[in-house]
C-alpha cells in the first residue's frame, strides 16, 4: 500500500517590511492599516481552506526539529505591531488553526550576485549588466503597482505561473555573464538552486506521510519550490491562485 503523499503549497509574497535585502527592494504600503488587517484576515480565513497540517515559512531555525523559535511567543496583539509577512500571514493563519507550532526552513548566504557585477565591470560588460539590472527593477515596480490592489489580489498575481516563471528569467539571463575562465551566471544559478535546494530538503525532514504544507516564502523562491513540490516522489503541489482568489473576491 502505496504511503499518504504530501501537499504543498507554496504562497510567494512580497516582504511586507521591505528590509532592503534583495537586489530591487519595492515601496511597499503598511499593511497594519485597517484596511490591509482587514485584506489579510480575508487571506486567512482563505488559506484555512487548505486544511494545512503544517506551516512552513522563510526564517532559519538551528534546532533539528526545525521548529520556529519566535512563534511560541506569538500574541494577537503582534499583529497591530509586526509588519514581518511571516507574522501577517504565517503566523495569523497558524494562530486560526490552532497549530502548536510553526517551522522554520531557510537557508541563507547562497546569493552571490556581487562576483558577477565584478566580472561585468572588469570584462566590458557594464551595459549588459544595466539591461539585465533594469529588469529586475521592472519587477520591483510591478510590485509597487500592486499595491493598488488587495493584498489578495496582488499575491494571486505574483503566484500565476506566467508571472513566476517571467520572473524566474531574471537567472536564465544571468548565465550569458561568464566566458572560458570564470562562469558567474552559473554560479549564481547553481548557488541559488542550492539554497532552495536545502530549503525544500528541510521541508521533507519535517513532513510526514499525508500532511498538508503551507509555505509562505518570498516569491523569489517560487520557481524552484513549486517545481520540486511537483517533481519529488510522494509529493504534490497545490495550485495557491484559486484561494488567493477566493480571498480577493471576499474584500469586493
Amino acid at each position: 500500500m502505496q504511503a499518504p503523499i504530501v501537499e504543498v503549497m507554496v504562497v510567494g509574497t512580497y516582504h511586507f517590511g521591505s528590509p532592503g535585502l534583495d537586489v530591487h527592494n519595492p515601496k511597499i504600503d503598511d499593511v497594519l492599516t485597517p484596511q490591509r488587517q482587514l485584506e489579510l484576515e480575508a487571506l486567512a480565513t482563505a488559506l484555512a481552506e487548505f486544511d494545512p497540517t503544517k506551516i512552513m515559512l522563510e526564517r532559519v531555525a538551528k534546532t533539528p526539529d526545525l521548529i520556529d523559535p519566535r512563534y511560541g511567543a506569538f500574541t494577537p496583539a503582534d499583529l497591530a505591531e509586526s509588519r514581518d509577512e511571516r507574522v501577517q500571514i504565517g503566523y495569523r493563519a497558524a494562530r486560526r488553526l490552532g497549530h502548536g507550532a510553526v517551522y522554520a526552513i531557510d537557508e541563507q548566504h547562497y546569493f552571490p550576485f556581487d562576483k558577477l557585477v565584478a566580472w561585468a565591470q572588469a570584462t566590458g560588460a557594464q551595459a549588459r549588466l544595466d539591461a539585465l539590472m533594469a529588469k529586475g527593477a521592472a519587477a520591483a515596480k510591478r510590485i509597487e503597482e500592486l499595491q493598488n490592489r488587495t493584498v489578495p489580489a496582488a499575491l494571486a498575481e505574483m503566484n500565476r505561473a506566467e508571472t513566476i516563471e517571467s520572473d524566474h528569467g531574471f537567472y536564465y539571463e544571468a548565465l550569458g555573464f561568464g566566458d572560458t575562465e570564470q562562469q558567474p551566471g552559473v554560479d549564481l544559478n547553481a548557488m541559488w538552486y542550492l539554497r532552495n535546494a536545502k530549503i525544500f530538503a528541510k521541508l521533507q525532514q519535517a513532513a510526514v506521510a499525508g500532511d498538508r504544507v503551507l509555505v509562505i516564502y518570498g516569491a523569489g523562491h517560487n520557481y524552484w519550490l513549486g517545481h520540486f513540490a511537483r517533481m519529488t516522489p510522494g509529493y504534490r503541489s497545490v495550485e495557491p491562485v484559486p484561494y488567493l482568489e477566493k480571498a480577493a473576491a471576499a474584500l469586493r
